[in-house]
Order: structure tokens, then sequence, then C-alpha cells
């Protein structure tokens, strides 16, 4: 299979409302180009050099996500282009992508990161530092960012029964943070959550945003 039979085969089994990143990582720009000639506009990097490099020899109507764990010292050489950052999970961090967008006279887009998987190494919030973040002055203040949603991953498991508890646990978080007041920085209306192995799941539970990889670039080389 291409990447493009790959890519299409994905897209004809998503619901209307579920957004595909595809994920991109270490892969060339000969691949993402394939990907974009099939239609895909969205693309997800983990590094931040990495996405700046594609940014500048790619077209320039492509949205550039941020999936990966964000160095608050590197924000400044994305904050040009980049359309959506996946992984904030500190209120630091969101200062600094504020503080940066504003140079560049942009609002950038991003998504609270939310611990939701057994392991300690995923990064995340906890729901209360969520609550306290977002009821924060700091927050409020805020002209260059907005929170468009929350995302977060499931432990590495077989277990599907797990993956279901913690992506379903992830839902419940994500509508009672809708009952919180819209603002101009606060617009909480995308999920993301589910990558190549358990993006079924993640639909059925509730999912408006899949990151996808391996499934349409094949495994890493």
């Amino acid at each position: 299979m291409s990447i493009k039979d790959n890519l299409l085969s994905i897209k004809q089994s998503l619901p209307a409302h579920v957004t595909l990143v595809a994920v991109s990582k270490t892969k060339p720009v000969s691949d993402l180009m394939e990907a974009y000639e099939a239609g895909q506009r969205i693309f997800g990097e983990n590094k931040i050099q990495e996405m700046t490099d594609k940014y500048e020899q790619m077209p320039k109507d492509i949205e550039w996500h941020m999936i990966g764990h964000v160095q608050t010292n590197k924000v400044k050489y994305m904050a040009p282009f980049v359309s959506l950052v996946h992984g904030v999970d500190s209120l630091k961090l969101l200062k600094e992508i504020n503080k940066q967008a504003k140079k560049h006279d942009r609002v950038i887009s991003c998504l609270l990161q939310m611990h939701i998987a057994e392991e300690d190494t995923k990064f995340g919030l906890y729901e209360a530092e969520l609550k306290e973040l977002i009821d924060s002055d700091e927050f409020k203040e805020m002209r260059n960012i907005v929170v468009t949603g929350l995302m977060g991953m499931a432990t590495f498991t077989d277990s599907e029964h797990q993956i279901e508890k913690e992506f379903a646990y992830l839902k419940g978080i994500f509508d009672r943070l809708k009952e919180h007041p819209e603002t101009d920085n606060f617009k909480p209306q995308t999920l993301s959550m589910g990558m190549s192995g358990d993006y079924k799941i993640a639909i059925d539970c509730g999912s408006t945003m899949i990151r996808v990889g391996s499934s349409i670039f094949g495994s890493r080389h």
C-alpha cells in the first residue's frame, strides 16, 4: 500500500467530525509531499527544529501541529507559523507561547495535555491543576494564545479495556471543561486522543482529533 492509499483508507473510515493529523516525524519531505498530493494538509511533528525545516521546504497552506513535548527555549522557532500546540502542560509554557506569539502578532491555538496514563513518563496536568490554570488571572490576561481543548495519551498496553477507561476519563474531564464559560482565549472544542494503535477506541470514546503516523507512512525504518 502506498502512503496515498493508506491515507485515503483511513480518511474514509473516519466520522466527519474527526480531524486527522498525519504524524510525519522522522519522515522525509518526499513522504510528506506524497500525503500532501493525496489531500492531507495537517502534519504533526514532535521536534521543533525538524518541523521548522519542513515548514520552510513545503507548501504554505499546511497546518503544522507540534505534538511532542515542548521545551520553553525552543518556542520562538515555531511561533511564526505553528497552527496548534498539542502538548502544553504548564502555565510557564503557555506564557512563553503567548509571549512569542505576540512578537509575531499571532494568536496560537493550544491544547492542554492531561495526564491519563499509568506510566510516570507521560507529561501532563491533573484535573485540579487544569482548573487552577484556567481560573488563574495570568491565564485570563493572555491575548496571544487560545486554549481550544485537551490532549491525552493512553498507557502503552495491549489492554483495550484500560485504554478505553483512560480515554473515557479524559472525555469526562473535557465535558466538565466545556461547562466553563468561553472567553476570548478559552474555547474548548478539540479533544485530541488516539494514535495509530488505538484511534478507533479513542473515536468511540469521543475523540475529535487523532494523531496517526505509522498507519499512513509505514513503521519507522
